[in-house]
């Protein structure tokens, strides 16, 4: 849920990059940081472990205009992909306002990328939030390898609501920032639905 700060006209929203280890959210987080204007940016924080790129999260706000008059503020997070830092997921999915799930589309990647849309699924039902009413985009990254299962079947596979997915290299930037767009819209339109600013 988003915070609103009154005495600051501020709003304060979270966005998470879910998905399973080594799939290149830390790499959508980098690139958006090196290429976002340095005056509409805060520090980029990451943790690095011997296995995994993030072990705890990347917190990176950008400022996206004003709402109604408040400043609006996006905090972009990373979750670590690998099993055995699942309360760090949970941590870090705690009061999220939308997703960003990003796929590796190589084939034998497949398992990994749906283990971890179901481990999306069941903590957001822990914390009862409704994956069904999130704002969600989902990004199938790493399109330049070889053996990447075509897209259909990937959607097949992922994308049971059939909400807006986009090829990428993360790596190159290909996708990066039409993917944060679409979330950003998302979740600019829901605040608009619930939120009354005065």
């Amino acid at each position: 849920m988003s915070f609103i700060h009154y005495s600051s006209r501020e709003i304060n929203c979270k966005i998470v990059y879910y998905g399973p280890g080594l799939c290149g959210k830390t790499t959508n987080i980098r690139y958006i940081y090196n290429n976002t204007n340095p005056e509409s940016k805060g520090k980029l924080v990451s943790i690095a472990t011997e296995t995994e790129h993030t072990l705890f999260f990347d917190f990176l706000p950008i400022f996206l205009g004003t709402l109604n008059g408040f400043k609006l503020k996006f905090h972009l997070y990373t979750v670590p992909g690998q099993i055995f830092y699942e309360a760090s997921r949970k941590l870090i999915l705690k009061g999220v306002d939308g997703i960003v799930f990003v796929a590796d589309s190589q084939v034998e990647r497949m398992d990994a990328n749906m283990e971890s849309m179901d481990n999306l699924r069941r903590n957001l039902t822990d914390q009862d939030i409704d994956i069904n009413y999130t704002p969600l985009a989902l990004q199938y990254n790493k399109r330049d390898l070889p053996n990447i299962m075509p897209i259909p079947e990937m959607n097949g596979l992922l994308n049971t609501r059939e909400v807006s997915q986009y090829e990428s290299i993360a790596s190159k930037g290909e996708g990066v920032f039409e993917t944060l767009k679409d979330v950003t819209r998302q979740v600019i339109s829901e605040l608009k639905k619930a939120v009354q600013l005065g």
